[in-house]
């Protein structure tokens, strides 16, 4: 499946990162000013706890 990148509605330069979340079962993370520098993939379950906390923090 390929990546739907999108970035934060948040975000206010291009300082930051973009992630995709259309596949069902990972979510993809990669630098918005370096896209061939790599992507980082985790399980969704993961990426859900991440964000939880990132939340409470």
């Amino acid at each position: 499946m390929a990546p739907n990148w999108r970035t934060s509605s948040y975000t206010k330069s291009d300082s930051c990162v973009e992630v995709a979340d259309n596949d069902p079962n990972e979510i993809r993370v990669r630098d918005t000013k370096a896209h061939d520098g790599g992507v980082m993939s985790v399980h969704r379950s993961t990426w859900t706890t991440f964000v939880e906390y990132t939340k409470c923090s």
